[in-house]
């Protein structure tokens, strides 16, 4: 009797909830995640990724071109799920001013040290880091666009809004937006290699109070900026 095949995604359509689709893709995803935090997008084989999600490789390929597809779909859910964390943790911080410079210090200690679910996507962003040469642009454009550029744009309009309201004195919100990133929170990226390396707590305190203390004496009412 020969060997039973794996239902390919049309068959499974057929025979069973569309669910259980989404949910083998997610499978595949998350496990593809793993494997490219881990190995890079060069090194990573889809035969790594299948035993890591424990599913064949035809199955991956039922859902996914090729392995360029497959890390584009990771990296670009994987970067919307930060962003989202990003907005979120804008509003909780920033929306209701009480103090503006312990608000603006809770917001970029929260941004300096993202949660441990996150570590698999910054392992991701170690990987760009190194292998950008060996990276097709327009996954790194739209990574770029889905991630880093969203929650910038995010700030950059809160910065706006605070400018409005008399709090800031900013005439370019998208420059205080990346003064804001590069005094508070880009020495704490860069010293961790984006997670990689454990910080004390202490250190982290330091960079970002410095930080938004040297922000506000650019961009506080009356400031140099």
């Amino acid at each position: 009797m020969p060997a039973a095949q794996e239902p390919t995604d049309r068959e499974s359509a057929a025979g069973r909830p569309r669910r259980g689709l989404a949910e083998k893709r997610q499978s595949i995803t998350r496990a593809a995640r793993t494997v490219f935090a881990r190995d890079g997008f060069t090194r990573a084989s889809v035969d790594a990724i299948a035993a890591e999600a424990g599913v064949s490789k035809r199955t991956i390929y039922n859902h996914f071109t090729d392995k360029e597809e497959l890390f584009r779909s990771v990296l670009i859910e994987s970067a919307g799920s930060v962003a989202a964390w990003h907005r979120e943790m804008l509003g909780r911080h920033l929306d209701k001013i009480t103090d503006l410079e312990r608000d603006l210090t809770a917001f970029g200690l929260d941004w300096a040290s993202p949660p441990r679910e996150f570590a698999d996507h910054f392992a991701l962003v170690r990987q760009i880091h190194a292998e950008a040469g060996h990276l097709p642009p327009d996954v790194i454009e739209a990574w770029q666009e889905t991630g880093p550029r969203a929650a910038f744009r995010g700030l950059s309009h809160r910065l706006g809004e605070l400018a409005d309201e008399g709090l800031l004195d900013v005439d370019d919100p998208d420059l205080a937006a990346r003064h804001f990133a590069l005094l508070a929170v880009s020495d704490v990226s860069q010293k961790s290699l984006f997670g990689a390396l454990k910080m004390p707590a202490s250190e982290v305190d330091s960079i970002v109070t410095t930080g938004v203390r040297t922000f506000l004496r650019l961009y506080g009412p009356g400031g140099a900026a």
